[in-house]
């Protein structure tokens, strides 16, 4: 595809991309090169947690790069001991390790977990994760995912990651031995399928892994950061877990993550972990605005009734056209359909007219709503009145 003197071939081929360029965004809506306006319900996967262009994250941008964007990681900045600050002020944590993606993140809490049980469990180094998991796209992160191909996809993968089911307290249990290290889980499967674990279970896989002396490490790259309507997915189940990752909606939208842990878990020494761009004031500035903007007071508490009429009118739609409901935390969503055809919704929806409409399919039966966390109930009613039209079809 031809944009303007240049040519979309020059990128590398690695998703099927359609023949669009976007040029503008502002709150829930996306423009292509033609002027078409989108209504945004995928915000960049759960990234634009304020939507596109937030007066905030342009502000914070602009102010920080005009004062400093990169010291380099060898020194303090302000923004990175201000957001540290919040993170741990707002969490059962202690310590913080930034960094730029949210698998970057998962990969420094897997090789943090192998350092503790070097130093504490006798050498321990295998993490249980959970079938249909996703914890990102580095060979480790792959290994610890449970998505379906991706064992022989860039096979050797690295070994220590035996699977176990979601919500089957006796499949985690079966699968500890003096190896085990830790348990390593999303509070909600977002590429799984939108499955929230039970509070029950995760109450269950505290007491467990306290039991056996291992870690309990939360994945909330996609969950976490208000997404569920708590600041963070953990908080719903009353637990208090020893390491979390953060990513995607911590940086509203710039590539920003985070890796949270307790003090006596926090265990790297010098030269351990790094990175050149980890911590910088360019990314974390606007860090410290998203966390300042979701501990607003009633920010919270607006996400969870948005979530709730969400939940409410997609229940609605799944009655009127005989669907299998829906299932979610907060406005992490999911609709069940009868059959396979979620990527051909989102394809129609695309090319709406004279609006489109952006959503995801991470399953042939179900359609993913990831919307801006300050999405407007217009806003729903509009997507709700757009799908309706598209079941119709």
């Amino acid at each position: 595809m031809r944009y303007g003197e240049f040519d979309t071939a020059s990128l590398m081929y690695i998703t099927n991309r359609p023949d669009l360029v976007f040029e503008r965004g502002e709150g829930a809506w996306l423009y292509d090169h033609n002027g078409k306006p989108y209504l945004d319900f995928i915000q960049g996967w759960a990234v634009n947690c304020l939507g596109h262009c937030p007066p905030e994250i342009r502000t914070a941008l602009v102010d920080q790069a005009n004062k400093l964007i990169n010291p380099s990681p060898a020194f303090y900045n302000g923004p990175m001991v201000e957001l540290a600050s919040l993170l741990t002020a707002n969490s059962v944590f202690d310590r913080v390790f930034f960094a730029n993606t949210g698998a970057e993140a998962n990969e420094g809490a897997i090789k943090l977990a192998r350092k503790w049980g070097k130093v504490h469990k006798n050498g321990a180094y295998e993490i249980i994760t959970f079938d249909h998991s996703f914890h990102g796209r580095t060979l480790a992160t792959m290994s610890a995912s449970g998505k379906a191909g991706w064992d022989v996809m860039y096979a050797p993968q690295v070994p220590g990651f035996p699977k176990a089911d979601l919500n089957d307290i006796a499949s985690v249990e079966a699968l500890i031995t003096d190896k085990t290290v830790a348990v390593m889980l999303e509070p909600v499967q977002g590429e799984g399928g939108v499955i929230p674990a039970d509070p029950a279970f995760m109450q269950a896989l505290r007491r467990l892994t306290r039991e056996h002396g291992i870690l309990l490490i939360v994945d909330e790259v996609q969950a976490g950061m208000g997404r569920t309507g708590t600041l963070f997915a953990y908080e719903h189940s009353g637990i208090e877990p020893d390491i979390m990752t953060l990513g995607k909606g911590i940086g509203g939208g710039v590539p920003l993550a985070a890796l949270l842990a307790r003090e006596d878990v926090a265990c790297f020494a010098p030269g351990e972990q790094g990175g050149t761009y980890n911590g910088n004031p360019l990314m974390t500035a606007v860090g410290v605005a998203v966390v300042r903007k979701l501990t607003a007071p009633g920010f919270l508490e607006s996400v969870r009734a948005r979530g709730d009429y969400l939940s409410k009118r997609l229940n609605e739609l799944s009655a009127k056209h005989g669907l299998k409901g829906e299932r979610g935390s907060g406005l992490l969503r999911a609709l069940i359909l009868d059959d396979d055809r979620g990527p051909a919704i989102v394809q129609a929806a695309l090319v709406m007219e004279p609006q489109g409409l952006l959503l995801n399919a991470p399953r042939g039966n179900l359609l993913r709503f990831m919307p801006a966390l300050n999405v407007s109930e217009a806003e729903i009613d509009q997507m709700i009145d757009a799908l309706d039209g598209l079941l119709k079809k």
